[in-house]
């Protein structure tokens, strides 16, 4: 059996996210399906990280095993041949047989896209959140930084969430302004669900003048939920990519 890595790109607007789902669109459902149909066999993926519906990828990584000893550059060509135009395969390799793109990853980056227009293209409205009002940048990138090191980020993630350990560490968090739009960039060693669009939630708050800058670390240490901000929309995250080891 062969350990295939992917790198895939996805527009996540038409997908209830990545993980299966019964009877709804995901984007793992749509990649089994082409994958196990193109090799006349059965496949199951492994994502990274299970992206919420809504939410874009311009790096997800998977893996899956295989009999088949089809070339590598055949099984991206054939598979982009068969998969609806806003998910595509950009890269398969070889991956060492304990490899798993989940638990082996070291990190993630996403962004988050703000866009202050009053009129935003609808050519670009899928892939940002409309903001309407002046937003205080400068006070947002204070806030930002608050968040960077090692933290319990219960404030950040659904109250009824399973996992105990929340605590993670952010190496990056800026917040980059290019005319209208906004970019808020986050690289951490993992995230909780829903933790990245809270985050860029409370900036939005901070920004409006709701919230101090200076009351993040407040917030981080109160551990509850209900002191951080709501959960951004879905269409401005985009899960940018996946660090590995350089082995794998």
């Amino acid at each position: 059996m062969r350990n295939l890595k992917l790198v895939v790109a996805y527009v996540g607007t038409r997908y209830a996210g990545w993980q299966l789902q019964p009877d709804r669109p995901t984007i793992q459902g749509v990649l089994e399906e082409r994958i196990g149909r193109m090799l006349q066999e059965p496949a199951r993926l492994a994502g990274a990280g299970r992206t919420d519906a809504g939410v874009h990828a311009r790096g997800q990584v998977a893996n899956f095993r295989t009999a088949s000893r089809i070339p590598l550059e055949g099984l991206v060509r054939g598979l982009n041949a068969r998969l609806p135009i806003d998910i595509v395969v950009l890269g398969a390799q070889e991956a060492p047989d304990s490899f798993h793109a989940r638990a082996d990853a070291r990190g993630k980056e996403y962004r988050y896209t703000i866009e202050r227009s009053e009129s935003v293209s609808p050519f670009d409205a899928p892939y940002v959140a409309p903001v309407r009002g002046p937003l205080d940048v400068a006070a947002m990138r204070v806030a930002a930084e608050h968040l960077l090191g090692t933290h319990d980020f219960t404030s950040f993630c659904p109250v009824a969430s399973p996992i105990e350990d929340k605590v993670r560490t952010v190496s990056v968090s800026d917040l980059r302004e290019d005319g209208t739009r906004l970019e808020y960039r986050i690289v951490g060693e993992g995230f909780l669900r829903h933790m990245v669009r809270t985050l860029a939630g409370t900036l939005i708050l901070v920004g409006h003048g709701r919230l101090d800058a200076g009351s993040i670390p407040h917030i981080i240490s109160a551990r509850d939920r209900r002191r951080a901000g709501p959960v951004a929309p879905a269409r401005g995250l985009i899960l940018e990519r996946v660090f590995y080891e350089e082995a794998t």
